[in-house]
């Protein structure tokens, strides 16, 4: 499918052939409204190309926006995959974490026990030290007394060998009992300090996954924020992208309906082009084979009225010599009230203003000269059948404000 660029050059190339094969110059309309069919094709184009012109930056203004708008999901994306890690991390972290909360625990029953146990145990060791206090100031008190009391007393050998067996135990028993408690106490210190370095350790596991826990809840945070963010940018964009997904299709629709006004008024032109050049090959007949009505003189002098009532008389006359021009050419229809009714052909018919006219008469003495004159075949623009305002490149004959060609 053509582009509106280059269906532009394309009709102007065909304008451009059909223009060179015509004789002599030639325009628009031959009044204000269907003389200005050039000037109107080329505002026309100049529209066209301008929408279009309007259509091309509104689409880079969308392209560029649907660009960002893919860079946007792109980094949302990229937020998403990094919470979906962060997530993972964090319940990683928080399960490591549940795992020493509850191996803390179990120290912390190890060690509720073994302090009961210490405590039994430091029971024991006072009990012994007591014994042994007892003892040893029984011994300090009656010295060596006792056993040879205990030793005589025998009544018989084997008492006495048996008293002493029992001493002999005896201090045995003094001598473990005082190594046992000196173990007990090595015991119970080495114990308390494993405890103690245990559940440090456990602290500082602790306190490590907590920092973890924290430092991972940090980023997640960080991350949602920037989701979010990113989520009411992505938002912002759409909207503009959808914006401008409007104005796309409202521009799309001007540069169309500019184009449809082109191609309607070229084929306007066209039109003139080719009738021109029918005119100007059409047999011409005399004005002494014309027979006016009784009305002609009337309408024509509102006519001239309308077109040039502001003009100089020979503007006047001039306009009335192309309508009579027109009325010669067998191109053109044979009466007054066919040539100046003819569709799309004098702007005061269509717009109303020759209507208003003729209610009230308007037409001045020098129009009612001119159409006079006119009618007697009198012209002072030769065999023009167009006029309108003038512009560049148009070649004629200039009265005024008007230019007959």
């Amino acid at each position: 499918m053509l582009s509106v660029k280059n269906r532009i050059r394309l009709v102007a190339a065909a304008t451009a052939v059909l223009m060179a094969v015509v004789d002599f110059p030639v325009s628009v309309f031959a009044t204000s409204d269907t003389s200005d069919t050039r000037e109107q094709l080329e505002e026309a184009e100049q529209e066209m190309e301008e929408a279009q012109q309007e259509l091309e930056e509104a689409q880079g203004r969308l392209q560029e926006t649907q660009n960002n708008l893919a860079a946007l999901e792109d980094v949302q994306d990229t937020y998403q995959g990094q919470m979906q890690i962060l997530n993972e991390e964090l319940t990683l972290v928080a399960d490591n974490l549940a795992v020493i909360e509850t191996e803390i625990q179990i120290k912390e029953i190890e060690i509720l026990e073994t302090t009961l146990a210490l405590e039994e145990a430091e029971r024991i060791r006072e009990e012994q030290y007591t014994s042994m206090q007892e003892r040893i100031r029984f011994l300090y008190e009656r010295g060596d007394t006792v056993y040879m009391e205990m030793l005589f007393s025998a009544r018989t050998f084997g008492e006495f060998l048996n008293y002493a067996d029992y001493i002999e135990q005896l201090s045995a028993y003094d001598r473990r009992m005082l190594e046992e408690y000196i173990a007990n106490e090595e015991l119970i210190a080495q114990q308390r300090a494993l405890l103690e370095e245990e559940m440090l350790a456990l602290e500082e596991l602790r306190a490590e996954a907590q920092e973890e826990q924290g430092r991972v809840n940090g980023l997640i945070t960080a991350t949602a924020t920037n989701i979010a963010t990113t989520a009411d940018t992505i938002a912002g964009v759409e909207a503009a992208a959808a914006a401008y997904e409007a104005e796309c299709d409202q521009r799309q629709a001007e540069a169309e309906a500019a184009q449809a006004e082109y191609e309607e008024i070229l084929a306007q032109y066209q039109e003139e082009l080719r009738l021109s050049q029918l005119a100007a090959q059409s047999e011409w007949r005399d004005i002494s084979q014309v027979a006016f009505e009784e009305n002609d003189r009337y309408l024509l002098a509102n006519l001239i009225y309308c077109e040039a009532g502001g003009e100089s008389y020979e503007g006047q006359l001039a306009v009335g010599a192309v309508v009579i021009n027109r009325l010669l050419s067998s191109r053109y229809p044979n009466t007054v009230t066919g040539v100046i009714y003819q569709r799309k052909q004098f702007s005061p018919v269509l717009d109303g203003h020759l209507a208003a006219a003729l209610a009230q008469n308007k037409a001045t003495e020098s129009c009612y000269r001119a159409a006079d004159e006119a009618m007697r075949g009198v012209t002072n623009v030769g065999n023009c059948l167009y006029f309108r305002t003038p512009i560049e490149g148009l070649t004629g004959i200039q009265i005024g404000g008007h230019i007959f060609y």
